[in-house]
């Protein structure tokens, strides 16, 4: 436990010894402002509720935390410090699950900054802060599996532009697959329990039954599931990239 928390240390200093990740929280602040307030139409719906924030979430992550992970492996592959890093005294999972967490406490830093527009909505009327609590609990989740995602198919390569577009590519399959545009495409073919499993692995569906309040246990799994999953896959290929 203490070499992932050094791990995580280091990463999280390396985020802010350069400019990209304050240039990350002003874009993401000022990206889910807009959202919120114009395109959500926030004062116009005339509710004491934070729904115009969240529902562009997970459009925003489909971007955002691709930027955010796209450097935890690829740079280290590309700058040979992964080797370095190999040579100390812990295990690979370590060293995967404190990259990991140090991308995710950025995330939440991300997500804390952003209680003007919960300080707004309290002002302006009584909102149910229970369910607003809800949706961040239930955001910072859903950019736990999106973040462990792309951090895991950032190990593959050695451009960190690569692993952008990959992680974009790959997060936008599972925010989607629960879409009936998409599910429509299987059911010509595919039986029936393939695309109940198909819908049960999107992102979004997952996320917005958790966005209203409702916190079921099924979402927690899932994104719990999915990160842990994701985190294991991601220690194997730099066991193998290690060994090869």
């Amino acid at each position: 436990m203490r070499n992932t928390y050094v791990v995580m240390k280091r990463e999280l200093l390396a985020y802010f010894s350069t400019p990209v990740a304050y240039v990350f929280l002003v874009i993401f602040l000022a990206a889910i402002g807009a959202f919120t307030f114009f395109l959500g139409g926030f004062f116009a719906r005339g509710q004491a509720d934070l729904q115009p924030f969240f529902m562009f979430h997970p459009w925003l992550y489909l971007f955002l935390i691709p930027a955010i992970g796209m450097r935890l492996w690829s740079e280290e592959r590309k700058t040979g410090t992964i080797e370095l890093l190999m040579t100390l005294p812990l295990s690979t999972f370590n060293a995967v699950a404190g990259k990991f967490l140090a991308a995710w406490v950025f995330t939440a830093l991300a997500l804390a900054l952003t209680f003007p527009i919960w300080i707004t909505v309290n002002y302006l009327g009584d909102p149910d802060n229970g369910v607003i609590a809800a949706g961040y609990i239930g955001s910072w989740l859903m950019a736990g599996a999106f973040l462990s995602l792309v951090a895991c198919l950032s190990a593959l390569t050695k451009n960190q532009v690569v692993a952008f577009v990959i992680g974009s590519a790959v997060s936008f399959i599972f925010l989607t697959s629960g879409l009936d545009i998409v599910l429509s495409a299987f059911r010509f073919w595919a039986p029936d329990f393939v695309v109940e499993v198909i819908a049960s692995l999107s992102f979004l569906t997952n996320f917005q039954a958790v966005s209203r309040g409702v916190i079921d246990l099924r979402e927690v799994i899932f994104f719990v599931s999915m990160i842990l999953v994701t985190l294991f896959i991601n220690t194997a290929i730099i066991d193998l990239k290690k060994s090869g």
